[in-house]
C-alpha cells in the first residue's frame, strides 16, 4: 500500500485474542452506489499474530498505525484496549483506538460521556510514546462532538480520526442496501463531510482530525483539508477506482495547491 503511493496505512482492527467474525456473508458491494456494507466484527488472528507480521516490516521506509480493539465476548472492554496499546505500540508508528464500529455489540457505548473518560483515562496510564488516535462514529448526537472533542483533549490523545462507517440509510439503488453493518463509500459522503466540520468548529483547531468517509478523488480530499482534515483516509474508493487513487488525488493536490497560490497542504487545512 506504501509503494501505491499512500503516505500511511493503518492496520487492523485487531483484537487481544483472535476471534473468527460475524457470520458470512458479512461483505456487500453495493456496485450502483458506489459503496459497501460490512458486518465483519473485527475477524482477525490476535494481535501477537500482528505484532509478528510487522515486526517483520520493521525495514519499510513509511508510516504505519496499528487500529485496535475489543474482541466480542471480552469481560472488560476497556481492558482489552489498554493491552492493545501496550502490546502493539512496538510495532506502530501511531495507535488507533476504534470505539466506532458498529459491528460489535455494545462497542459504541464506549463513546457516551462517562465510558469515554474511563477508557481514555485508562489509556493514558497504559499508553507508550506513541501517538494515541480516536476513531469515531458519523452517527452522534447534538452536543457529541463538543462532549468527544473536551475528553480527548483532556486526555491527550493526539488526533481525532472523523469517522466510521455508519449505520444510517441515505437513498440507495442497490438490492443490497437493507443488509446490516456499516456503510461506507460514496453515500456517507455528506454526513462525513459534516461530521468532520462539527469537529472542527468544536476544536478549533486544538486538535488534528483526520477525514474519512466517501473520498473518491481530490477535489474530495481538498474539501475535507479545507474543512479541517490535517490528513485523509479512504479504502471503499479503491475498489471502485483502483490502486492508483492515492496517486491520482496528491498529484491533483499538488496541483491544487499551486492554483490556488499554497506551497503546503498544511496552509490549506481549516
Amino acid at each position: 500500500m506504501l509503494g501505491l503511493g499512500f503516505g500511511f496505512v493503518e492496520v487492523g482492527t485487531v483484537t487481544p485474542r483472535p476471534q473468527a467474525g460475524n457470520p458470512k456473508p458479512r461483505l456487500f458491494r453495493l456496485v450502483e452506489d458506489k459503496a459497501v456494507i460490512n458486518r465483519m466484527g473485527f475477524n482477525n488472528k490476535g494481535q501477537p499474530a500482528a505484532w509478528r507480521r510487522l515486526h517483520e516490516c520493521q525495514h519499510v521506509k513509511g508510516v504505519i498505525g496499528v487500529n485496535v480493539g475489543a474482541n466480542k465476548d471480552s469481560a472488560d472492554f476497556i481492558a482489552d484496549y489498554v493491552a492493545g496499546v501496550r502490546s502493539m505500540s512496538a510495532v506502530a508508528r501511531y495507535i488507533t483506538i476504534n470505539v466506532s464500529s458498529p459491528n460489535t455489540p455494545g462497542l459504541r457505548g464506549l463513546q457516551d460521556k462517562g465510558a469515554l473518560d474511563d477508557l481514555l483515562a485508562a489509556v493514558a496510564e497504559g499508553r507508550t510514546d506513541k501517538p494515541i488516535f480516536l476513531k469515531v462514529a458519523p452517527d452522534l448526537s447534538a452536543g457529541d462532538p463538543e462532549r468527544i472533542v473536551k475528553a480527548a483533549i483532556d486526555h491527550k490523545i493526539d488526533a481525532l480520526i472523523v469517522g466510521n462507517t455508519t449505520v444510517s440509510r441515505p437513498d440507495l439503488k442497490s438490492k443490497h442496501a437493507v443488509e446490516a453493518g456499516g456503510l461506507s463509500g460514496e453515500p456517507l459522503k455528506a454526513l462525513a463531510l459534516d461530521t468532520l466540520r462539527k469537529f472542527r468548529s468544536a476544536s478549533g483547531g486544538q486538535i488534528p482530525l483526520i477525514g474519512v468517509g466517501g473520498i473518491t478523488n481530490a477535489d474530495d480530499a481538498w474539501e475535507r483539508i479545507r474543512a479541517g482534515a490535517s490528513l485523509i483516509q479512504l479504502y471503499s474508493a479503491m475498489v471502485y477506482e483502483g490502486p492508483g487513487i492515492a496517486k491520482r488525488i496528491a498529484r491533483r493536490l499538488a496541483e491544487r495547491l499551486q492554483r490556488e497560490g499554497m506551497t503546503n497542504i498544511a496552509d490549506a487545512v481549516g
